[in-house]
């Protein structure tokens, strides 16, 4: 769920990135003997199974094995959607130990395939309970994010037009041709823009909204690398000529961070009314070989040393209150004083009658 996930284009690329986890964990199954018996050296050998966009500084994952004498072996491919999916193809007999990146988009699905096991970690008293994913510990949240309107600051102040400040804003003319979103059939951010939209406007609201937006020339992307870096106008790299799109609340820093020559301010903002919160976990799959190792995987994953690492890695906010933000983040990132959010059993109940009616409404 990072400010960096993958590209997916439609169907195929699902196809791909679900090939590619196949490969890597038949791949690990397969392995020599020392690997296949989770012995490496003096240690055991958990595999992590994760999203593209997972990031963890080497000295941070380096202390972490030497510590504990647990070596880690990441399996990454495609996004979060792909790899729940294929866990709960392994369930009962994972070729993984504990699978990072499940969010509340996937939770319920995961949760009623009965995927993981509960294990209360260390530190989960410290995380807020407006954060807490799971009460029976079965998935442990490890960060959270935001999925906001993006804008490109230069436009506004050239143009001299107002920034929209809600989503309600953006139907009117004025606004015109200026927006890219996301697919949320094939995006995540893209969902989490749909959901938004559905808790802003409501049940009776939504639909009418998105049909007045495809009238006033939104346009479409299958995922957030086609929308921000292809039809963007505001990001370093960027080469398109919309103002506004579906990023996230700390997309600014990501610019500051990665600019090159350095700059002092971000060329994007953030509407603050238009985000919508995603938490991330890790669980212990079911049926690992290595459910002591994992636990302390999962325990490193919520541990101060790793929240730390979290926002300059992976661009998204640790759980933990207590770890100091660096100031980068702290100076242009937005953490806003409301989101919108969805009850994951809603989400499951209704995910996908409310993409195929907005397929319907927007792309055909």
């Amino acid at each position: 769920m990072s400010h960096r996930p993958s590209r997916l284009r439609g169907v195929a690329a699902t196809v791909l990135a679900a090939l590619l986890v196949s490969a890597a964990l038949l791949a690990a199954a397969c392995g020599d003997d020392d690997t296949s018996n989770g012995a490496v050296g003096d240690g055991v050998t958990v595999r992590l199974l994760t999203h593209d966009s997972f990031d963890v500084s080497d000295e941070v994952l380096d202390a972490f094995m030497e510590d504990t004498g647990i070596r880690v072996e990441l399996l990454q491919g495609g996004d979060a959607g792909t790899v729940v999916n294929q866990a709960i193809l392994g369930r009962g007999n994972p070729q993984a130990d504990v699978l990072f990146g499940i969010d509340s988009t996937f939770l319920t699905r995961a949760l009623e395939a009965d995927l993981f096991e509960a294990h209360e970690a260390e530190g989960i008293e410290d995380v807020p309970e407006n954060l807490l994913l799971d009460p029976e510990h079965r998935v442990t949240p490890i960060d959270y994010g935001d999925v906001c309107l993006n804008y490109d600051k230069a436009f506004f102040e050239e143009s001299g037009l107002a920034v929209p400040q809600r989503l309600e804003d953006l139907v009117d003319p004025a606004y015109q041709d200026l927006l890219v979103v996301e697919n949320p059939a094939t995006s995540s951010p893209g969902l989490a823009f749909l959901l938004a939209s559905i808790e802003a406007l409501g049940e009776d609201g939504w639909a009418d909204w998105w049909r007045a937006l495809r009238a006033n020339g939104v346009e479409v992307a299958e995922g957030w690398e086609d929308a921000y870096y292809g039809s963007f106008s505001g990001g370093a790299g960027s080469e398109g000529t919309r103002p506004l799109v579906v990023s996230y609340a700390s997309s600014p820093p990501v610019e500051v961070v990665f600019a090159d020559p350095p700059i002092e301010e971000a060329p994007t903002g953030v509407i603050p009314d238009s985000c919508y919160r995603q938490v991330e976990g890790a669980g212990i799959l079911r049926g690992t070989e290595h459910p002591e190792e994992a636990t302390k995987l999962v325990d490193f994953l919520l541990s101060p040393t790793f929240q730390a690492d979290v926002p300059l890695k992976m661009f998204v906010f640790p759980v933990l209150p207590s770890v100091e933000l660096p100031e980068v983040f702290v100076k242009h990132a937005v953490l806003p004083d409301t989101v919108f959010e969805t009850p994951a059993s809603e989400i499951d109940e209704h995910r996908e009658t409310w993409i195929e009616e907005w397929t319907n409404l927007v792309l055909r």
